[in-house]
């Protein structure tokens, strides 16, 4: 079944439908990644948006449910430039195919994503239909009618609708150990030493698992709790996740945020460190064509370290607004932008990128630990 994906500005690129047919519509973006594709479909920060895959042939190992970042797919299209014919590996239970059909997720292939890719660069990334129904003019007028990201609010979409306590297995695959008589291809887990409360606002189930490899108990809270309901629970410490959307929509977040800054250690992650930004007084602007990817370069600018760290975002805070009381820690190499900043006076920190990877590099994996620290040298 052939397939078209109109941009707003009247590009239009052909290809081949799998998944689901029909019409869906969202903004348009690319990530570089090499590996991950099934993380990249389940992660909710990509809620709302048509995602192409920079890499050539996507599929070819499967889809399990061990690799999912969340209970579904979020993204409205996915745009490769091949589907793998066949899915070889151990683990998979479906091919890509049968999932998006199965989710009712619409995919185009044969598209050229290296001429897709340049233009968004170029162009930015904008509004797009993805469809198998509509002429070239009327998928065209499609994408031009759709929401903007700008002023989109998207947490509501994807946070909890209850709070609950991550209780799954969160042991990390390893190779055994004859020194700590661990015998299978499973690390044992820490004993916990810490209990906190995780904000979610569209939070990856990889980020869960890291913290309970870190020692952390993990109360899992929807995104409009009130922060005395946090503050009654008395945690060690407060995680603020990643999620979708235009932060700058986020006011009602901002507000309870605001409430807990100097009562607890506070850690947050790519939205996280957006709504922080605007808890210290600053604003967020969007970003040409985003960061998405396993291999943006981060420096940390008081050590000098450069880490390679895997990115989903579309917004940036700008430094230029901070209060005085804020610094900024980390910033990307590749355009300066801010990747970290923490508050002078109390204990809350925060990163652009996502030190829980999947996929990508971890590099940046001790931030978890740094969490369990900055805890440690507060009670």
């Amino acid at each position: 079944m052939k397939a078209i994906l109109a941009l707003e500005d009247g590009r239009v690129f052909h290809g081949r439908a799998f998944g689901q047919p029909g019409t869906s519509t969202g903004e348009i973006c690319f990530n570089t990644s090499m590996t991950g594709y099934q993380e990249v479909i389940t992660d909710p920060s990509y809620r709302g948006q048509i995602v192409t895959m920079t890499y050539p042939q996507i599929g070819n190992y499967g889809v399990n449910p061990d690799d999912a970042e969340s209970a579904s797919p979020h993204v409205r299209g996915f745009v490769i430039g091949e589907l793998s014919p066949v899915a070889s590996n151990y683990r998979s239970r479906q091919t890509l195919a049968e999932y998006f059909t199965e989710h009712g997720i619409l995919g185009i292939e044969w598209v050229d994503t290296r001429a897709l890719t340049k233009h968004l660069r170029s162009a930015g990334a904008m509004r797009a239909c993805l469809t198998t129904e509509l002429s070239e003019n009327e998928a065209i007028e499609t994408a031009k009618n759709s929401a903007p990201m700008e002023g989109a609010d998207l947490v509501q979409e994807v946070t909890t609708a209850e709070g609950y306590s991550w209780e799954q297995d969160s042991r990390r695959f390893t190779l055994p150990n004859t020194v700590t008589g661990q015998e299978d291809n499973w690390a044992a887990l820490p004993p916990i030493k810490h209990r906190i409360v995780a904000y979610d606002f569209g939070i990856k189930y990889n980020i869960l698992r890291r913290l309970r490899q870190s020692g952390f108990d993990v109360q899992v809270v929807n995104s409009r709790t009130k922060a005395e309901d946090v503050l009654s629970l008395n945690p060690d410490g407060v995680f603020l996740s990643n999620g979708p959307g235009d932060p700058a929509a986020l006011g009602y977040i901002h507000e309870e945020i605001k409430k807990l800054i100097g009562k607890k250690p506070i850690f947050g992650i790519c939205l996280g460190n957006q709504i922080l930004g605007h808890v210290f007084g600053g604003k967020t602007f969007k970003l040409k064509f985003g960061h998405r990817g396993g291999n943006q370069p981060v420096k940390d600018l008081r050590s000098g370290k450069i880490s390679i760290t895997s990115q989903n975002h579309g917004f940036s805070v700008d430094p230029d607004t901070f209060r005085s009381d804020v610094e900024v820690t980390h910033i990307n190499l590749n355009d300066d932008t801010v990747e970290g900043i923490r508050h002078k006076d109390h204990p809350v920190f925060s990163v652009q990128y996502h030190p829980e990877a999947a996929p990508g590099p971890n590099d940046a994996t001790y931030f978890f630990d740094e969490f369990a620290a900055l805890i440690d040298s507060t009670k």
